[in-house]
C-alpha cells in the first residue's frame, strides 16, 4: 500500500494518461485526484476510513473526446476492477430492460476474473508440472504406474510378473499402432527385468518421453483424454432479475436432476492436450472461495464503474410523462447504488459505498441540472471536456503510443510495404478531420479512423503486390484522395 502511495502521485498519474490520451488536462487532473484520495483513505484508521466516501465525477463533453478512454486507462493503471455500462440499457422496474443492480454483478464478475487470472499465474509452475505428469500417464499407460511404484517399496512380491503383463500390453499397443494413428509408439519393455522393484527401464522410458514431450516432437500425435465436465452454474435468483440472467441460473436444473456430469472424452493432439490439462490443473489449484473474497474486497474498495450516456436518462426541462417517466425512474433506481447499498452477487454481498462512479454524457439536448437533484448531489465533481481542434487531431495522429500513423505503418509493414508520412501531410489530415466534424456530426477523434481508411484504401488493397516498395504520403497524395469531397455537403456526409 505504501509502495502505491509513493508511486501514484497526481503528477505521475497525469503523465501516464498523457502517454495514451491527448489534451483534456482538467479531466485527467480530476481522475488523478480521485485515485490519490483513494490511496490516502487506505492509510487512515479504519473508523475514519469508513466515513470518507469517494467523490464521483461527471464528465461533460461531445463524443470522441476521450471520456471513456480516460476512465479505462485510469483503471488499468491502478489495476482496479472496471466496467463500462450504458445508462440507456437500464429502465425503471416494470419496464422492459435490465435491473440497475446488474452493473454491480457485472463489476463483481470482472473483479473475479481479474483475481482468477492472477492466481492462475501464481500456480502456473505447479500446474505445468502436474499437467506434464498426466500427459506422461496418458502416453505411457501402465509404465507410468510402474515408474511411480518404483519410488516406493513393492506392495506385492509378484511385482515383476505385473511388469511383464504391462510390457506385453505395451508391445501389443506397438504392434497395432499402424491402424491407430493416435496411438503413441512406445519402446517395448523387457518382461524379464523387474521394473517395479528397481524402476530402471520404466523410469528410463518415462524420462525419454518427458524429453520428447518438452522438445515438442510429440505435439502432432493424437491421444484420447478425459476432462471434467463443466461445473453446474450456481443458482442465484434475485428480485427484479431479467430473463437473460435467469436463463443461466436455470440451465443447470437438468444436471441436478440426473444430468450427465461424467468426464468427457476427447481425441486431441498432444499440444492441445497440454493446454487443456494445464487449464484443468490450474483450476484445481486455485482456491475459488479465496478468489471470491479477494475480488469482493477489490470491488468494494477499488472498483470503478463508468456510467456512459447519462444525459439520455435526464428529463428535459418543460417535458414530463411518456418515456420521461421511465428516465426519471432509472435515475431513482441508480441513486441508491451510487449512494451506497448492498447488492447480492454470485460471490457474496457487495457494498457499493466506496465504488467510484464516473458518469459521462454529451448533454447536447439536456443539461446536468435536468438530472434529479439527489443524483446531481452524488456527482460533486464536474469536468467539461474540450472539443478537439486541428492541433489536437495532429497530436492524436502522431504522439500516443498507439497513434494511428504508427498503427497503419506497422500493419502495412507486414506486407513488406514501407510507409512514410510527411509532417505536412499529417497536419493536412488533421485539418480535414476538423473540417469534417464542423460540417457534419462532431464525432471527435473517431473521425480519424474514417479519414485514415479513406486515405489508405487503395494501398491496403494493393499491398500484397507491392512488397519491397516504399511509399511516402505527401500533401499531394492526401489532396488527391480527398479531392472534391467537401464541394458537395451530401458527399462529405456520406463518405466522411
Amino acid at each position: 500500500m505504501r509502495e502505491d502511495f509513493a508511486v501514484f502521485t497526481p503528477q505521475r498519474i497525469v503523465e501516464e494518461l498523457d502517454r495514451h490520451i491527448v489534451g483534456q488536462l482538467k479531466a485527467k487532473r480530476a481522475v488523478a485526484i480521485a485515485l490519490r484520495n483513494r490511496l490516502r483513505r487506505k492509510l487512515l484508521a479504519e473508523d475514519v476510513r469508513e466515513e470518507i466516501a469517494p467523490k464521483n465525477i461527471l464528465m461533460i463533453g461531445p463524443t470522441g473526446v476521450g471520456k471513456t478512454e480516460i476512465a479505462r486507462r485510469l483503471a488499468k493503471l491502478c489495476g482496479a476492477p472496471f466496467i463500462k455500462v450504458e445508462a440507456t440499457k437500464y429502465t425503471e422496474v416494470g419496464y422492459v430492460g435490465r435491473d440497475v443492480e446488474s452493473m454491480i454483478r457485472d463489476l463483481m464478475a470482472a473483479g473475479f476474473r481479474q483475481v482468477m487470472e492472477e492466481m492462475t499465474v501464481a500456480v502456473r509452475a505447479s500446474a505445468e508440472q502436474r499437467a506434464e505428469e498426466r500427459l506422461l500417464d496418458l502416453l505411457l499407460p501402465g509404465i507410468g504406474a510402474q515408474a511411480t511404484a518404483a519410488t516406493k517399496p513393492p506392495a506385492v512380491p509378484n511385482g515383476a510378473a505385473d511388469t511383464g503383463a504391462a510390457a506385453t500390453a505395451g508391445a501389443a499397443a506397438t504392434a497395432g499402432a499402424g491402424d491407430l494413428p493416435h496411438v503413441i509408439l512406445m519402446p517395448p519393455v523387457e518382461a524379464d527385468e523387474p521394473a517395479a522393484s528397481t524402476g530402471g527401464p520404466a523410469n528410463a522410458t518415462r524420462e525419454k518421453f518427458r524429453a520428447m514431450l518438452r522438445s515438442g516432437s510429440l505435439d502432432a500425435r493424437l491421444i484420447d483424454i478425459q476432462l471434467n465436465g463443466a461445473a453446474l452454474p450456481s443458482m442465484e435468483i434475485f428480485a427484479g432479475q431479467p430473463m437473460e440472467d435467469l436463463e443461466s441460473a436455470f440451465s443447470g436444473i437438468a444436471g441436478i436432476f440426473g444430468g450427465n456430469r461424467n468426464k468427457k472424452k476427447r481425441s486431441v493432439t498432444v499440444k492441445e492436450a497440454r493446454g487443456l490439462l494445464l487449464d484443468e490443473e490450474s483450476e484445481r489449484l486455485v482456491d475459488k472461495d479465496k478468489a471470491g473474497a479477494e475480488a469482493r474486497e477489490r470491488v468494494e474498495q477499488s472498483g470503478i464503474i463508468f456510467l456512459d450516456e447519462i444525459d439520455k436518462i435526464a428529463v428535459r426541462e418543460g417535458r414530463s410523462g411518456g418515456v420521461d417517466v421511465s428516465r426519471e425512474g432509472v435515475q431513482r433506481d441508480i441513486l441508491p447504488i451510487v449512494e451506497g447499498s448492498k447488492v447480492s452477487t454470485k460471490h457474496g454481498v457487495v457494498d457499493t459505498t466506496h465504488i467510484l462512479f464516473i458518469a459521462a454524457g454529451a448533454f447536447t439536448v439536456s443539461k446536468p441540472t435536468d438530472l434529479i437533484p439527489e443524483l446531481q448531489g452524488r456527482f460533486p465533481i464536474r469536468v467539461e471536456l474540450e472539443p478537439l481542434l486541428a492541433d489536437d487531431f495532429y497530436r492524436i495522429l502522431v504522439e500516443p503510443e498507439n497513434a494511428l500513423v504508427k498503427q497503419y505503418t506497422q500493419l502495412l509493414s507486414t506486407e513488406g510495404l514501407t510507409l512514410d508520412f510527411e509532417d505536412a501531410a499529417v497536419r493536412q489530415l488533421a485539418e480535414i478531420c476538423e473540417k469534417a466534424n464542423t460540417r457534419t456530426e462532431n464525432i471527435g477523434a473517431r473521425r480519424l479512423h474514417t479519414i485514415m481508411e479513406r486515405l489508405l484504401e487503395e494501398l491496403s488493397f494493393d499491398a500484397p503486390a507491392m512488397a519491397g516498395q516504399a511509399v511516402t504520403i505527401t500533401t499531394a497524395f492526401v489532396a488527391q484522395r480527398f479531392d472534391g469531397i467537401f464541394e458537395s455537403p451530401d458527399l462529405a456526409k456520406f463518405i466522411l
